[in-house]
């Protein structure tokens, strides 16, 4: 079952990059910002809880759904941009193992224990 949850992210990572390209602007923009919904990583400097929940705010594909829809609609073309790099960095993150984050601990996620062979 991982390895088709693995090949639905690579694709949904892979509509992240063609939804990038529609947009206009230059590749080397996709490499600089790819990283930067790991920003959310910095609640945990704040505890397990609110490490979770700004993990989870800055990795939620539903989130950047709507942000790419917010900026069609309101003609933004950077809020596009937002929601296309949102959605690409959770869909990369998951291929990766890295899912979304429990209370408990950074390590354990909704795809299983990171490092745990089994989870």
């Amino acid at each position: 079952m991982k390895t088709l949850i693995k090949l639905e992210e690579f694709m949904m990572l892979t509509l992240g990059i063609f939804m990038f390209g529609l947009l206009g602007y230059p590749w080397w923009l996709f490499l600089v910002l790819i990283l930067t919904p790991d920003i959310g990583m910095a609640g945990y400097l704040f505890g397990n809880k609110i490490g979770a929940m700004m993990y989870n705010l800055f990795h939620h594909k539903g989130l950047a759904i709507i942000l790419y829809f917010a900026g069609m609609y309101f003609s933004s073309p950077i809020v596009q941009l937002i929601g296309v790099i949102v959605f690409s960095h959770a869909a990369l993150d998951r291929v990766l193992g890295y899912g979304l984050k429990y209370n408990k601990g950074f390590k354990y996620t909704h795809l299983g224990e990171i490092g745990n062979k089994n989870g």
